[in-house]
């Protein structure tokens, strides 16, 4: 049987549905220098988006990149992908579809119930699946399901979907900051970077940290617009370039007179002021839409592309966020 031809995300036997292990959970913390990061998820196989949000990190002055998993599914022609990273020395750790392509499991882990929402996936994974070469499946089996740097006196975690589980939804508004404090606190970070949903957004913890979802560059975050959103985390006064940043895709100008959505975190003991800075990139969305057509892919994802309003895995969305969208 070829991988997807059978089964959607919820009924599937993952590891992903089980806590991670110890070994898994709390990987070596690096300590880094860097003054400032750029953090993304989800590619989602669109290499053109990958190579403008690589050039608009360096010109922003980002000493370090870091990819958050879910290198194929939704675009086109996945082996595109992962010599982009590794050309670019984008540090990156494996998602719920990395894993799947990897182990050659028949379905992508990404959580879905609804019929609907499985119906899509199957159908992205089987073409993902099918044009991943087995040099880059084994590549993805070697990757951290995890990374921890130590930034200015802070602890940063880097995971897929939450520190427990690789395919969890954590959304801006079913998570509780009490929750997010307890999940931080438990897995001893102080600040977590996550991604999986495709829509980012930000929430200062209770002892001066952050939880933030980094987004996604594979499709636009279901906003109306076609950019795909990253993310920055900076020290304070690093001297790199502002970006133009929001909270969420409900926030996208930040107050008159205020700090441009830039937020701070600040450390113990004189540690350096952390920032999290959302910052949206745009790229040739109709080539990729052409070649998306070209790969005979649904035609739901490529309106996605060019509108910038997300017509799949939709039933995922909780009320708010789905409120937010146009379906």
């Amino acid at each position: 049987m070829t991988p997807g031809e059978e089964g959607g995300g919820a009924g599937a036997v993952a590891a992903t549905d089980r806590p991670q292990a110890a070994e898994e959970r709390d990987p070596e913390v690096r300590a880094t220098d860097a003054r400032r990061i750029a953090v993304f998820g989800g590619v989602y196989s669109n290499w053109r988006a990958l190579e403008a949000v690589v050039e608009d990190a360096r010109r922003r002055g980002a000493d370090e990149l870091y990819c958050l998993g879910d290198l194929g599914a939704f675009g086109p022609n996945p082996d595109r992908i992962p010599p982009r990273l590794i050309d670019a020395d984008v540090r990156t750790i494996r998602g719920n579809y990395d894993d799947s392509i990897s182990r050659g499991l028949d379905d992508c882990q990404c959580g879905y119930t609804d019929p609907r929402d499985n119906h899509f996936a199957r159908l992205s994974y089987r073409y993902t699946f099918r044009n991943t070469s087995e040099r880059w499946r084994e590549w993805m089996g070697t990757l951290p399901e995890q990374r921890r740097i130590e930034m200015a006196g802070r602890e940063v975690l880097m995971c897929h979907g939450s520190p427990r589980r690789m395919n969890e939804f954590l959304w801006e508004s079913t998570s509780s900051t009490q929750f997010l404090d307890w999940m931080a606190r438990e897995h001893g970070a102080d600040v977590v970077l996550c991604t999986h949903t495709g829509i980012h957004w930000k929430r200062r913890l209770s002892g001066g940290g952050w939880f933030a979802n980094v987004g996604c560059i594979g499709r636009p975050p279901n906003d109306g617009r076609t950019d795909v959103w990253y993310t920055l985390l900076s020290t304070e006064g690093d001297g790199g370039e502002e970006p133009t940043s929001a909270s969420s895709p409900g926030e996208r100008e930040a107050p008159a007179g205020g700090n441009g959505g830039r937020d701070r975190s600040t450390g113990d003991g004189g540690d350096a002021a952390l920032e999290v800075e959302f910052v949206p990139v745009s790229y040739d969305h109709e080539a990729l839409a052409e070649e998306m057509r070209r790969e005979e892919l649904p035609e739901e994802f490529v309106e996605t592309i060019l509108t910038g309003w997300w017509t799949t895995c939709l039933e995922v969305l909780p009320a708010k966020e789905r409120r937010r969208g146009r379906h």
